[in-house]
């Protein structure tokens, strides 16, 4: 048992926040002067707050990131698009972060498996993806007392839609399920391999690996529990081995209604949930931990949709109390945003959160 619920803001790819949202926090805080924050994802336009700022909140978790890869990085054509090293275009609407809106496969009409074997994967290898990273790894783990989190970035479901387009990928999972599963086994390569040489590199000094791959919308499971049983769920399962073959804990993030398939990341083995999107359909806190608080832990809870973003500070305080109350009677929670922290979010609101928790 911890002798506190842990804290996390910074800690995992979903569990930060944005630039502008650090930047009315700076202001609020009076610290302006801490400098360039450091970039967690340009794509989300997530940062990693000041280490000051993480100290004031007492937060325990730090991040540790993979590195650009030397061929191919993100190229921007414009100010408001790029191209990853996927061939996947991005573009970012005014205010807001980049989004997929073209792929390699998006406009294939009948695609197969072959069509695959001639496109020019990346390099799973590459250099600049590992070049430092046991050095950041163990220097916080030596110089810190926090946990040290490996994020690895986003899973074969994200990869395969930014690829394929979120729709035509949907419909290949009925009408092109070799396809699709063919897709789903060169993202899962990728990740299993990358992942693999990341700790190689770096396990001696991370108490904990991030991955995220959606399964869940707003209002249900993105796709019917048995398809993802038969078709993501055994990609998954490989990814997951290649971590616990390192002994380390795992947080999965996915947002949305994932309560149908809480019993499958048990058995996969995942031991964290973030963000645990309490305003999706089915994630009543208190059930999620009465049915699974002893076998996952909850990560994050603090509603942003309508309580960070819309609420007051004394409805802050409500919901942060709520979810304690809820989810940490016998440890097995982190507290958190659900979600990073977005631009409107009043910065009172973020201080409020923290400062309730503590309390």
């Amino acid at each position: 048992m911890p002798d506190r619920v842990p804290l996390d803001l910074g800690g995992t790819l979903a569990s930060t926040m944005t630039e502008p949202a650090l930047e009315r926090l700076r202001a609020h805080l009076s610290m302006e002067d801490a400098g360039a924050a450091k970039i967690f994802s340009r794509r989300s336009r997530t940062v990693i707050p000041d280490e000051r700022i993480l100290e004031r909140f007492r937060t325990d978790c730090r991040a540790v990131l993979l590195g650009d890869p030397d061929i191919n990085p993100d190229r921007q054509l414009d100010g408001e698009s790029l191209v990853d090293e996927w061939g996947v275009t991005w573009l970012r609407p005014e205010s807001g972060h980049y989004i997929p809106v073209r792929g390699p496969f998006t406009n294939l009409d009948d695609p197969d498996p072959a069509t695959l074997n001639g496109y020019h994967w990346p390099d799973p290898g590459d250099p600049g993806r590992y070049r430092g990273l046991r050095q950041r790894a163990q220097s916080l783990h030596e110089a810190t007392p926090y946990a040290i989190v490996l994020n690895l970035g986003v899973g074969p479901v994200h990869l395969c839609q930014y690829l394929r387009g979120y729709g035509e990928w949907l419909m290949d999972l009925i009408e092109r399920p070799a396809f699709a599963e063919a897709l789903l086994d060169v993202a899962a390569n990728f990740h299993i391999e990358v992942t693999t040489r990341a700790l190689n590199e770096a396990a001696p000094f991370v108490d904990a690996v991030c991955f995220g791959d959606d399964i869940g919308t707003q209002q249900r499971p993105l796709v019917r529990p048995d398809l993802y049983r038969r078709m993501i769920k055994p990609r998954h399962r490989r990814m997951v081995d290649a971590i616990k073959r390192f002994g380390k804990p795992l947080i999965y993030h996915s947002c949305g209604a994932v309560y149908p398939f809480l019993a499958d990341l048990v058995d996969l083995g995942i031991d964290a949930l973030n963000p645990v999107q309490v305003s999706a359909a089915g994630m009543d806190t208190a059930r999620l931990k009465r049915e699974f608080g002893s076998r996952l832990t909850f990560w994050g809870g603090v509603d942003t949709q309508v309580v960070l973003s819309r609420g007051t500070v004394e409805d802050v305080r409500r919901e942060v109390r709520r979810r304690i109350d809820d989810f940490a009677g016998d440890g097995g929670y982190v507290l958190a945003a659900v979600h990073n922290i977005q631009g409107e979010v009043p910065p009172e609101n973020v201080v409020a959160m923290f400062e309730a928790a503590l309390e």
